[in-house]
């Protein structure tokens, strides 16, 4: 007897020739046999076949990957990799296998103990917002010649002869 109902059959099929553009949240066991061009959500187990590519994130309880995910993958209870499969992207799991002749570029965050995989995951995901947040809005970063110094605060810069630095500000354009 399976542990969940939808382990015993695929409750979405993504057919072979099928393309589709958007981002998926489905429920229960899927099988990607097609293109997807979006991220996928699901609360089951998710199964992307050999012709199968996807250009998104996914998140699901568990997934097997024999085709190619461009994105991220983010299956705490398992992720599968077969020898046909390529992830060009991060992978977060509490358990990975994987065939030889995989390809994987990206980050692997793959522990079996609960504790450090809620943390070491909470870190990487942080670090990703910040990276992005900082690739999204234009940094600017004030050099000592661009400020205007009051002639008191150019006194106390010359009189002990060290190099300030300005800190960095966010949302301004770089000159």
């Amino acid at each position: 007897m399976a542990l969940f109902s939808d382990d015993i059959a695929f409750k979405t099929i993504i057919g072979e020739g099928s393309s589709i553009k958007g981002d998926l949240k489905i429920s229960g066991m899927v099988r990607i046999e097609g293109d997807i061009d979006g991220n996928i959500e699901t609360n089951g187990n998710l199964f992307v076949s050999e012709k199968a590519r996807v250009r998104g994130n996914i998140q699901a309880r568990s997934v097997t990957v024999c085709g190619i995910v461009q994105g991220n993958i983010i299956a705490p209870e398992h992720v599968q990799l077969f020898a046909t499969s390529a992830v060009l992207g991060d992978i977060q799991t509490h358990r990975l296998s994987a065939e030889e002749n995989v390809l994987i570029q990206g980050h692997c965050i793959a522990l079996s103990d609960n504790a450090l995989y809620e943390n070491a995951a909470t870190k990487w995901n942080d670090t990703q917002a910040i990276t992005s947040r900082a690739i999204l809005e234009p940094i600017h970063i004030q050099t000592k010649q661009e400020k205007t110094a009051t002639p008191q605060e150019e006194k106390v810069s010359q009189a002990d002869g060290q190099t300030t630095f300005t800190p960095i500000t966010l949302g301004t354009k770089i000159r």
